[in-house]
């Protein structure tokens, strides 16, 4: 999976399509992201007698990592990542494919 935690993304697919986010969580083997302000749902929970009152918590589900690109920061257009080792350190460093920027 080409998408890492901080990373800005547009959604591509789904009801959020066309909105931009960052990146809170990366779950590789489910093939999943949660995005900030992405595909929010609402959970009800009940009060519990005279203590507690019933409330409603809004929070961002995950969506399906086919559904979203990198969003490149120098370019900034949608883009995918690639690969490239680096010949001074010999890491590898994620690149944008249209700009050839590091991302």
């Amino acid at each position: 999976m080409k998408i890492k935690k901080n990373d800005i993304i547009i959604v591509q697919a789904g009801k959020d399509k066309g909105k931009r986010g960052k990146v809170i969580q990366a779950l590789p083997k489910i093939n999943r992201v949660s995005v900030e302000g992405i595909n929010i749902l609402s959970k009800h929970i009940r009060s519990n007698g005279s203590s507690k009152q019933g409330q409603k918590i809004e929070f961002p589900s995950p969506i399906h990592v086919s559904n979203v690109m990198v969003v490149c920061p120098q370019c900034s257009k949608s883009t995918r990542a690639g690969y490239k080792i680096d010949k001074e350190s010999g890491t590898k460093i994620r690149i944008c494919k249209k700009c050839k920027a590091t991302i």
